[in-house]
Protein backbone atom coordinates (compact mmCIF):
# COMPACT_ATOMS: atom_id res chain seq x y z
CA UNK A 1 0.00 0.00 0.00
CA UNK A 2 1.33 3.43 -0.94
CA UNK A 3 1.91 5.87 1.92
CA UNK A 4 0.12 9.22 1.80
CA UNK A 5 3.15 10.94 3.34
CA UNK A 6 5.93 12.36 1.19
CA UNK A 7 8.88 9.93 1.62
CA UNK A 8 11.26 12.89 1.94
CA UNK A 9 9.42 13.87 5.12
CA UNK A 10 10.36 10.51 6.67
CA UNK A 11 13.70 8.99 7.54
CA UNK A 12 14.78 5.80 9.21
CA UNK A 13 16.51 6.23 12.56
CA UNK A 14 17.12 2.50 12.83
CA UNK A 15 16.37 -0.41 10.55
CA UNK A 16 15.67 -3.93 11.72
CA UNK A 17 15.13 -7.23 9.96
CA UNK A 18 12.52 -8.18 12.55
CA UNK A 19 8.99 -8.31 11.16
CA UNK A 20 5.55 -8.47 12.68
CA UNK A 21 3.97 -6.82 15.67
CA UNK A 22 2.07 -3.62 16.27
CA UNK A 23 2.74 0.00 15.33
CA UNK A 24 3.31 2.71 17.94
CA UNK A 25 3.58 6.44 17.39
CA UNK A 26 5.71 8.05 20.11
CA UNK A 27 4.12 11.50 20.16
CA UNK A 28 6.29 14.27 21.54
CA UNK A 29 6.58 17.59 19.71
CA UNK A 30 3.38 17.39 17.68
CA UNK A 31 0.56 16.88 20.16
CA UNK A 32 -2.46 16.74 17.87
CA UNK A 33 -4.59 14.37 15.83
CA UNK A 34 -5.46 16.58 12.87
CA UNK A 35 -2.81 17.56 10.31
CA UNK A 36 -0.09 15.36 11.79
CA UNK A 37 2.23 13.77 9.22
CA UNK A 38 3.82 11.46 11.83
CA UNK A 39 0.43 10.10 12.88
CA UNK A 40 -0.63 9.72 9.25
CA UNK A 41 2.57 7.82 8.47
CA UNK A 42 2.03 5.52 11.46
CA UNK A 43 -1.53 4.88 10.26
CA UNK A 44 -0.32 4.04 6.75
CA UNK A 45 2.33 1.73 8.22
CA UNK A 46 -0.27 -0.07 10.35
CA UNK A 47 -2.58 -0.56 7.37
CA UNK A 48 0.25 -1.84 5.20
CA UNK A 49 1.14 -4.48 7.78
CA UNK A 50 -2.47 -5.21 8.87
CA UNK A 51 -1.45 -4.24 12.39
CA UNK A 52 -3.13 -2.34 15.25
CA UNK A 53 -1.72 1.07 16.16
CA UNK A 54 -1.41 3.08 19.38
CA UNK A 55 -0.12 6.52 20.35
CA UNK A 56 2.17 6.84 23.35
CA UNK A 57 3.35 9.98 25.15
CA UNK A 58 6.11 9.95 27.78
CA UNK A 59 5.79 12.61 30.48
CA UNK A 60 9.04 13.89 32.00
CA UNK A 61 9.16 15.92 35.22
CA UNK A 62 10.88 19.33 35.03
CA UNK A 63 11.63 19.27 31.30
CA UNK A 64 14.19 22.02 30.57
CA UNK A 65 12.95 24.07 33.52
CA UNK A 66 9.27 23.99 32.53
CA UNK A 67 6.90 24.98 35.33
CA UNK A 68 3.30 24.24 36.26
CA UNK A 69 2.19 26.85 33.70
CA UNK A 70 3.57 24.84 30.78
CA UNK A 71 2.56 21.43 32.13
CA UNK A 72 -1.02 22.56 32.77
CA UNK A 73 -1.31 23.85 29.19
CA UNK A 74 0.24 20.70 27.74
CA UNK A 75 -1.77 18.17 29.76
CA UNK A 76 -5.08 19.86 29.04
CA UNK A 77 -4.21 19.68 25.36
CA UNK A 78 -3.20 16.03 25.61
CA UNK A 79 -6.49 15.20 27.33
CA UNK A 80 -8.32 16.50 24.25
CA UNK A 81 -5.90 14.65 21.98
CA UNK A 82 -6.53 11.33 23.76
CA UNK A 83 -10.30 11.77 23.34
CA UNK A 84 -9.93 12.57 19.62
CA UNK A 85 -7.77 9.48 19.14
CA UNK A 86 -10.28 7.32 20.97
CA UNK A 87 -12.96 8.51 18.54
CA UNK A 88 -10.74 7.16 15.75
CA UNK A 89 -10.33 3.81 17.51
CA UNK A 90 -6.69 4.56 18.41
CA UNK A 91 -5.64 4.01 22.05
CA UNK A 92 -3.52 6.61 23.87
CA UNK A 93 -0.98 5.57 26.50
CA UNK A 94 0.53 8.10 28.92
CA UNK A 95 3.87 6.97 30.34
CA UNK A 96 5.93 8.77 32.96
CA UNK A 97 9.71 8.76 33.40
CA UNK A 98 12.83 8.69 31.25
CA UNK A 99 11.76 8.02 27.63
CA UNK A 100 15.01 6.14 27.03
CA UNK A 101 13.73 3.53 29.50
CA UNK A 102 9.95 3.82 29.26
CA UNK A 103 9.54 3.65 25.46
CA UNK A 104 11.65 0.47 25.02
CA UNK A 105 9.77 -1.10 27.95
CA UNK A 106 6.45 -0.25 26.26
CA UNK A 107 7.72 -1.74 23.00
CA UNK A 108 8.64 -5.03 24.68
CA UNK A 109 5.45 -5.25 26.76
CA UNK A 110 3.16 -4.58 23.79
CA UNK A 111 4.81 -6.53 20.98
CA UNK A 112 5.54 -3.35 18.97
CA UNK A 113 7.24 -4.06 15.68
CA UNK A 114 7.52 -0.53 14.26
CA UNK A 115 8.01 2.77 16.09
CA UNK A 116 7.28 6.19 14.58
CA UNK A 117 8.21 9.47 16.23
CA UNK A 118 8.17 13.15 15.34
CA UNK A 119 11.18 15.35 14.63
CA UNK A 120 12.68 17.72 17.18
CA UNK A 121 16.09 19.42 16.76
CA UNK A 122 16.71 19.97 20.48
CA UNK A 123 19.68 18.16 21.95
CA UNK A 124 17.83 16.35 24.73
CA UNK A 125 15.15 15.00 22.38
CA UNK A 126 17.77 13.73 19.94
CA UNK A 127 19.58 11.94 22.76
CA UNK A 128 16.34 10.28 23.85
CA UNK A 129 15.68 9.05 20.32
CA UNK A 130 19.20 7.71 19.90
CA UNK A 131 18.96 5.77 23.17
CA UNK A 132 15.49 4.44 22.36
CA UNK A 133 16.65 3.32 18.90
CA UNK A 134 19.68 1.55 20.39
CA UNK A 135 17.47 -0.37 22.87
CA UNK A 136 14.36 -0.97 20.79
CA UNK A 137 15.54 -3.71 18.45
CA UNK A 138 12.91 -2.70 15.88
CA UNK A 139 12.64 -0.31 12.95
CA UNK A 140 12.30 3.31 14.09
CA UNK A 141 11.09 6.09 11.79
CA UNK A 142 11.27 9.85 12.33
CA UNK A 143 8.82 12.17 10.59
CA UNK A 144 9.11 15.96 10.43
CA UNK A 145 5.53 16.89 11.20
CA UNK A 146 6.43 20.32 12.56
CA UNK A 147 8.00 22.13 9.61
CA UNK A 148 6.39 22.81 6.25
CA UNK A 149 9.65 21.88 4.51
CA UNK A 150 11.34 19.09 6.51
CA UNK A 151 14.46 20.37 8.25
CA UNK A 152 16.79 17.88 6.57
CA UNK A 153 15.21 18.51 3.15
CA UNK A 154 15.43 22.30 3.43
CA UNK A 155 19.20 22.36 3.91
CA UNK A 156 22.06 19.96 4.68
CA UNK A 157 23.93 22.54 6.80
CA UNK A 158 23.60 25.47 9.16
CA UNK A 159 22.46 28.52 7.21
CA UNK A 160 24.01 31.97 7.70
CA UNK A 161 20.66 33.68 7.82
CA UNK A 162 17.20 33.99 6.35
CA UNK A 163 18.67 35.29 3.09
CA UNK A 164 20.43 31.95 2.45
CA UNK A 165 17.60 29.67 3.63
CA UNK A 166 14.75 31.60 1.99
CA UNK A 167 15.41 30.56 -1.64
CA UNK A 168 15.80 26.93 -0.60
CA UNK A 169 12.50 27.00 1.27
CA UNK A 170 10.68 28.71 -1.58
CA UNK A 171 11.97 26.15 -4.10
CA UNK A 172 10.62 23.33 -1.93
CA UNK A 173 7.23 24.79 -1.05
CA UNK A 174 5.44 23.47 -4.17
CA UNK A 175 6.44 19.95 -3.11
CA UNK A 176 5.63 20.16 0.60
CA UNK A 177 2.94 22.81 1.08
CA UNK A 178 0.10 20.41 0.30
CA UNK A 179 -3.37 19.66 1.62
CA UNK A 180 -3.49 17.16 4.48
CA UNK A 181 -5.29 13.85 3.99
CA UNK A 182 -7.84 12.85 6.63
CA UNK A 183 -6.89 10.42 9.39
CA UNK A 184 -9.08 7.35 8.95
CA UNK A 185 -10.63 5.29 11.71
CA UNK A 186 -8.37 2.44 12.80
CA UNK A 187 -9.10 -0.89 11.12
CA UNK A 188 -7.51 -3.12 13.76
CA UNK A 189 -8.42 -3.05 17.45
CA UNK A 190 -5.51 -2.82 19.90
CA UNK A 191 -5.47 -6.10 21.88
CA UNK A 192 -5.31 -5.98 25.64
CA UNK A 193 -6.22 -3.39 28.24
CA UNK A 194 -5.72 0.34 27.74
CA UNK A 195 -5.33 2.02 31.16
CA UNK A 196 -7.59 4.98 31.91
CA UNK A 197 -5.87 8.28 32.72
CA UNK A 198 -6.66 10.40 35.76
CA UNK A 199 -5.50 13.74 34.33
CA UNK A 200 -6.03 15.65 37.57
CA UNK A 201 -3.95 13.17 39.55
CA UNK A 202 -1.20 13.26 36.93
CA UNK A 203 -0.98 17.05 37.17
CA UNK A 204 -1.04 17.04 40.97
CA UNK A 205 1.69 14.41 41.13
CA UNK A 206 4.21 16.20 38.93
CA UNK A 207 7.46 17.25 40.61
CA UNK A 208 7.60 20.70 39.02
CA UNK A 209 7.88 24.31 40.15
CA UNK A 210 4.31 25.32 41.01
CA UNK A 211 5.07 28.97 41.76
CA UNK A 212 4.57 29.88 38.08
CA UNK A 213 0.83 29.44 37.78
CA UNK A 214 -1.28 28.65 34.69
CA UNK A 215 -2.69 31.53 32.65
CA UNK A 216 -6.33 32.04 31.70
CA UNK A 217 -6.19 34.26 28.61
CA UNK A 218 -5.43 31.35 26.27
CA UNK A 219 -7.16 27.95 26.09
CA UNK A 220 -5.07 24.91 25.09
CA UNK A 221 -5.93 22.16 22.62
CA UNK A 222 -6.59 21.61 18.93
CA UNK A 223 -10.09 23.07 18.94
CA UNK A 224 -9.05 26.28 20.67
CA UNK A 225 -6.05 26.55 18.33
CA UNK A 226 -8.33 26.26 15.28
CA UNK A 227 -10.58 29.01 16.66
CA UNK A 228 -7.57 31.26 17.34
CA UNK A 229 -6.34 30.71 13.77
CA UNK A 230 -9.73 31.67 12.31
CA UNK A 231 -9.87 34.81 14.47
CA UNK A 232 -6.43 35.93 13.37
CA UNK A 233 -7.07 35.34 9.67
CA UNK A 234 -10.44 37.09 9.81
CA UNK A 235 -9.43 40.04 11.99
CA UNK A 236 -5.66 40.42 12.14
CA UNK A 237 -3.86 39.09 9.09
CA UNK A 238 -4.70 42.01 6.79
CA UNK A 239 -3.08 44.49 9.22
CA UNK A 240 -0.19 42.22 10.15
CA UNK A 241 2.66 44.10 8.35
CA UNK A 242 1.72 47.44 9.94
CA UNK A 243 0.80 46.24 13.42
CA UNK A 244 3.04 43.27 14.26
CA UNK A 245 5.78 45.44 15.80
CA UNK A 246 3.47 47.85 17.63
CA UNK A 247 3.71 46.83 21.27
CA UNK A 248 0.57 48.73 22.28
CA UNK A 249 -1.92 46.77 20.15
CA UNK A 250 -2.66 43.13 19.46
CA UNK A 251 -1.05 42.94 16.03
CA UNK A 252 0.58 39.53 16.31
CA UNK A 253 -1.11 36.18 15.83
CA UNK A 254 -0.58 34.75 19.37
CA UNK A 255 -0.38 31.31 17.75
CA UNK A 256 3.13 30.46 18.97
CA UNK A 257 2.03 28.53 22.11
CA UNK A 258 -0.20 26.34 19.93
CA UNK A 259 2.53 25.73 17.38
CA UNK A 260 5.12 25.09 20.10
CA UNK A 261 3.06 22.35 21.76
CA UNK A 262 1.94 21.00 18.40
CA UNK A 263 -1.74 21.76 18.99
CA UNK A 264 -1.67 23.52 15.62
CA UNK A 265 0.26 22.64 12.47
CA UNK A 266 2.26 25.48 10.93
CA UNK A 267 1.39 23.97 7.57
CA UNK A 268 -2.33 24.25 8.36
CA UNK A 269 -1.77 27.91 9.28
CA UNK A 270 -0.02 28.51 5.95
CA UNK A 271 -2.72 26.71 3.94
CA UNK A 272 -5.53 28.67 5.60
CA UNK A 273 -3.66 31.97 5.20
CA UNK A 274 -3.15 31.30 1.49
CA UNK A 275 -6.85 30.48 1.09
CA UNK A 276 -7.84 33.84 2.58
CA UNK A 277 -8.42 37.00 0.57
CA UNK A 278 -5.85 39.15 2.38
CA UNK A 279 -3.55 41.45 0.38
CA UNK A 280 -0.41 39.83 -1.02
CA UNK A 281 1.82 42.08 1.08
CA UNK A 282 0.20 40.88 4.32
CA UNK A 283 0.32 37.23 3.27
CA UNK A 284 4.00 37.40 2.29
CA UNK A 285 5.01 39.15 5.52
CA UNK A 286 3.21 36.58 7.63
CA UNK A 287 4.50 33.53 5.73
CA UNK A 288 8.04 34.89 5.99
CA UNK A 289 7.77 34.71 9.79
CA UNK A 290 5.73 31.51 9.92
CA UNK A 291 7.84 29.47 7.52
CA UNK A 292 11.25 31.00 6.71
CA UNK A 293 12.13 32.54 10.08
CA UNK A 294 10.64 29.73 12.16
CA UNK A 295 12.31 27.01 10.12
CA UNK A 296 15.59 28.94 10.25
CA UNK A 297 15.43 28.41 14.03
CA UNK A 298 15.06 24.64 13.58
CA UNK A 299 17.97 24.70 11.14
CA UNK A 300 20.13 26.53 13.71
CA UNK A 301 19.34 24.15 16.58
CA UNK A 302 19.66 21.04 14.42
CA UNK A 303 23.02 21.85 12.88
CA UNK A 304 24.58 23.75 15.81
CA UNK A 305 24.81 21.73 19.02
CA UNK A 306 25.81 24.89 20.95
CA UNK A 307 22.55 26.70 20.20
CA UNK A 308 22.11 27.63 23.88
CA UNK A 309 25.60 28.95 24.64
CA UNK A 310 28.14 31.43 23.22
CA UNK A 311 29.81 28.48 21.50
CA UNK A 312 27.06 28.74 18.92
CA UNK A 313 27.80 32.36 17.98
CA UNK A 314 29.41 33.18 14.61
CA UNK A 315 33.16 33.81 14.70
CA UNK A 316 32.87 37.59 14.20
CA UNK A 317 30.44 37.87 17.11
CA UNK A 318 32.55 35.75 19.44
CA UNK A 319 35.56 37.92 18.60
CA UNK A 320 33.88 41.28 19.10
CA UNK A 321 32.21 40.25 22.36
CA UNK A 322 35.53 38.97 23.69
CA UNK A 323 37.21 42.25 22.79
CA UNK A 324 34.61 44.13 24.83
CA UNK A 325 34.32 41.65 27.70
CA UNK A 326 36.05 43.98 30.16
CA UNK A 327 34.10 47.10 29.19
CA UNK A 328 32.52 48.74 32.25
CA UNK A 329 28.76 48.16 32.63
CA UNK A 330 26.75 51.08 33.98
CA UNK A 331 24.31 48.62 35.56
CA UNK A 332 24.74 45.02 36.71
CA UNK A 333 21.73 43.00 37.84
CA UNK A 334 21.44 39.57 39.40
CA UNK A 335 19.14 36.91 37.96
CA UNK A 336 16.81 37.43 40.93
CA UNK A 337 16.58 41.18 40.22
CA UNK A 338 15.90 40.56 36.54
CA UNK A 339 13.29 37.93 37.30
CA UNK A 340 11.48 40.31 39.67
CA UNK A 341 11.57 43.16 37.10
CA UNK A 342 13.66 45.34 39.42
CA UNK A 343 15.82 47.36 37.03
CA UNK A 344 16.14 51.10 36.34
CA UNK A 345 14.45 50.63 32.92
CA UNK A 346 10.66 50.89 33.20
CA UNK A 347 10.16 49.61 29.65
CA UNK A 348 12.23 46.49 30.29
CA UNK A 349 10.44 45.94 33.59
CA UNK A 350 7.08 46.13 31.81
CA UNK A 351 8.21 43.49 29.29
CA UNK A 352 9.36 41.21 32.08
CA UNK A 353 6.07 41.66 33.90
CA UNK A 354 4.15 40.87 30.72
CA UNK A 355 6.02 37.58 30.57
CA UNK A 356 5.48 36.88 34.27
CA UNK A 357 1.74 37.47 34.05
CA UNK A 358 0.73 36.31 30.57
CA UNK A 359 3.34 33.71 29.73
CA UNK A 360 3.92 35.47 26.43
CA UNK A 361 5.93 38.63 25.83
CA UNK A 362 5.30 40.70 22.71
CA UNK A 363 7.64 39.44 20.00
CA UNK A 364 9.23 42.79 19.29
CA UNK A 365 9.90 43.39 22.99
CA UNK A 366 11.72 40.05 23.25
CA UNK A 367 14.60 41.47 21.21
CA UNK A 368 14.98 44.57 23.38
CA UNK A 369 14.55 42.46 26.52
CA UNK A 370 17.36 40.01 25.61
CA UNK A 371 19.77 42.71 24.41
CA UNK A 372 19.46 44.59 27.69
CA UNK A 373 20.32 41.40 29.57
CA UNK A 374 23.61 41.36 27.63
CA UNK A 375 24.19 44.98 28.65
CA UNK A 376 23.41 44.37 32.35
CA UNK A 377 25.23 41.10 33.07
CA UNK A 378 28.91 40.29 33.44
CA UNK A 379 29.43 38.26 30.26
CA UNK A 380 27.66 36.92 27.15
CA UNK A 381 27.63 33.46 28.76
CA UNK A 382 25.88 34.86 31.84
CA UNK A 383 23.46 36.79 29.63
CA UNK A 384 22.57 33.67 27.61
CA UNK A 385 22.04 31.65 30.75
CA UNK A 386 19.79 34.30 32.34
CA UNK A 387 17.72 34.93 29.20
CA UNK A 388 17.15 31.23 28.54
CA UNK A 389 16.32 30.58 32.19
CA UNK A 390 13.66 33.31 32.26
CA UNK A 391 12.28 32.52 28.80
CA UNK A 392 11.97 28.80 29.46
CA UNK A 393 10.54 29.31 32.95
CA UNK A 394 7.76 31.74 32.11
CA UNK A 395 6.98 31.68 28.38
CA UNK A 396 4.37 29.19 27.18
CA UNK A 397 6.41 28.86 24.00
CA UNK A 398 9.72 28.51 25.84
CA UNK A 399 12.07 25.53 25.44
CA UNK A 400 11.70 26.00 21.69
CA UNK A 401 14.13 26.52 18.78
CA UNK A 402 12.53 29.93 18.16
CA UNK A 403 13.45 31.00 21.68
CA UNK A 404 17.03 29.74 21.51
CA UNK A 405 17.62 31.26 18.08
CA UNK A 406 16.01 34.57 19.08
CA UNK A 407 18.19 34.88 22.17
CA UNK A 408 21.29 33.90 20.20
CA UNK A 409 20.40 36.58 17.61
CA UNK A 410 19.92 39.24 20.28
CA UNK A 411 23.04 38.44 22.31
CA UNK A 412 25.37 36.73 19.87
CA UNK A 413 24.62 38.03 16.37
CA UNK A 414 23.36 34.67 15.04
CA UNK A 415 21.66 35.16 11.64
CA UNK A 416 22.70 38.84 11.75
CA UNK A 417 25.63 40.92 10.53
CA UNK A 418 28.19 43.18 12.20
CA UNK A 419 27.02 46.71 13.05
CA UNK A 420 28.72 49.86 14.28
CA UNK A 421 31.02 49.19 17.22
CA UNK A 422 30.07 50.36 20.71
CA UNK A 423 30.94 49.50 24.35
CA UNK A 424 29.89 46.10 25.74
CA UNK A 425 28.08 45.09 22.51
CA UNK A 426 31.03 45.45 20.20
CA UNK A 427 29.57 44.98 16.72
CA UNK A 428 26.38 43.24 17.93
CA UNK A 429 23.23 45.11 16.89
CA UNK A 430 22.11 47.55 19.60
CA UNK A 431 18.60 48.55 20.65
CA UNK A 432 17.93 51.57 22.85
CA UNK A 433 15.15 52.94 25.02
CA UNK A 434 15.09 56.07 22.87
CA UNK A 435 14.78 54.00 19.70
CA UNK A 436 11.89 52.02 21.16
CA UNK A 437 10.17 55.25 22.18
CA UNK A 438 10.37 56.54 18.61
CA UNK A 439 8.59 53.45 17.27
CA UNK A 440 5.77 52.88 19.79
CA UNK A 441 3.79 54.50 22.57
CA UNK A 442 5.93 52.92 25.26
CA UNK A 443 4.15 54.87 28.00
CA UNK A 444 0.92 53.02 27.20
CA UNK A 445 2.76 49.70 27.27
CA UNK A 446 4.45 50.52 30.57
CA UNK A 447 1.14 51.60 32.08
CA UNK A 448 -0.51 48.35 31.02
CA UNK A 449 2.07 46.29 32.90
CA UNK A 450 2.82 48.67 35.74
Amino acid sequence: MKTRVNPRRVRSVKKSDASGGRVAYWMSRDQRVRDNWALLFADDLARRHFAPMAVVFCLVDDFLGATLRAYDFMLRGLKETSASLRAKGIPFFLLKGDPANEIPAFIRANDVGWLVTDFDPLRIKRKWKARVASKAGITVYEVDAHNVVPCWAASPKQEYGAYTLRPKIHRSLPEFLEIFPTLRKSKHKWPGRVPSIDWGRILRGLRVDRRVEPVEWIEPGEKAAARALRRFINRGLTRYPEQRNDITIKGQSDLSPYIHFGHLSAQRVAVEAERSSVPTRALEAFLEELIVRRELSDNFCYYNSHYDSPGGFPVWAERTLKEHQEDPREYIYTLRELEAARTHDDLWNAAQREMLRRGKMHGYMRMYWAKKILEWTGSPAEAMKAAIRLNDRYELDGRDPNGYAGIAWSIGGVHDRAWGERPVFGKIRYMSYKGMKSKSDIDAYIERYS
